[in-house]
């Protein structure tokens, strides 16, 4: 099937794009690396009037890693660019483990991190470790910028805040209270697949004790979850055989997963329970190797 018919422009300045964009009156989108919005173009389950290419717009694509730690990814960063990003690894290590198990090499290459997070898919991965560190987006319009923690940002499947006429133009993660440690899993039927479940966990450590901790399950409900409880019992706590079971309890008990072809809602619930314990324990080894 072919998409039905739209303009395109390819604005020089980010002024021009939200110009374009509020002239739209909402029948415009916003094209970055279009992994997602090319597809849905083609099955016509969008069909917008006018195509905002903003791969023209200097300034997106920047991505910072701060000594605190503190990340900022632009608008124009590619799952690529973060998955050979090497200081992700001690800046915010479950960043790290997911960009590798983004979708395919071929979507890496093209697609966006802000770009995922807009598109709210609820299997999407992004989302996942985006929560997991507390981060948030920034968005752009007519009435300045404004900073939306990513917890708001999805209101629902395939759906954010961002008003019409607004671009969000970064995704920033703040800086870790401790040393950052974390991990993200997920299960998928083939390479490049949606999760049928996966889970991001990260923490933030003070010698063997959690002083900040969150954990973010993907492909288990409408949305995006953010596991609050089961991070929350770890918050003060060190990571024993006893708080990692009581936070993977809680953490699936918090999936909301339906049963499909890909599995029943039992057994999705215990690959998140699994996947929790996993990441857990791993981070437990790896810290008692370095002491």
């Amino acid at each position: 099937m072919y998409p039905s018919r739209f303009a395109y422009e390819a604005p020089r300045t980010l002024d021009e794009a939200i110009d374009l964009l509020a002239r739209g009156a909402g029948e415009a989108k916003v094209l970055a690396g279009g992994q997602s919005l090319v597809p849905l173009l083609k099955l016509r389950f969008a069909s917008p009037d006018l195509l905002v290419d903003i791969n023209n717009l200097p300034g997106l694509d920047h991505l910072e890693v701060a000594p605190s730690g503190a990340i900022r990814v632009g608008a124009l960063v590619r799952h690529r660019d973060l998955e050979r990003a090497s200081a992700l690894t001690t800046a915010q290590p479950v960043m790290a483990a997911a960009a590798p198990l983004i979708a395919d090499p071929i979507v890496r290459t093209r697609g966006t991190l802000v770009g995922s997070l807009c598109h709210a898919d609820p299997q999407g991965d992004w989302a996942a470790a985006v929560t997991a560190v507390g981060g948030h987006v920034v968005a752009q319009g007519p009435r300045g910028r404004r900073s939306i923690p990513i917890s708001d940002f999805v209101t629902g499947p395939f759906q954010n805040v961002l008003a019409f006429d607004e671009i969000a133009v970064e995704a920033v993660m703040p800086a870790p209270q401790g040393t950052p440690v974390g991990g993200f899993l997920k299960l998928e039927r083939r390479v490049g697949d949606f999760a049928t479940a996966g889970t991001a966990v990260a923490l933030d450590l003070d010698g063997d004790r959690v002083v900040r901790a969150g954990i973010a399950l993907t492909g288990v409900g409408s949305r995006t979850i953010n596991a609050s409880d089961a991070a929350a019992t770890l918050v003060g706590q060190p990571l024993t055989a006893d708080t990692i079971a009581r936070a993977a309890d809680l953490a699936a008990a918090d999936a909301q997963p339906n049963s499909d072809h890909r599995g029943s809602a039992e057994y999705k619930r215990h690959v998140i329970h699994t996947f929790v314990t996993r990441i857990l324990t791993r981070i437990t080894t790896t810290s008692e190797r370095a002491a």
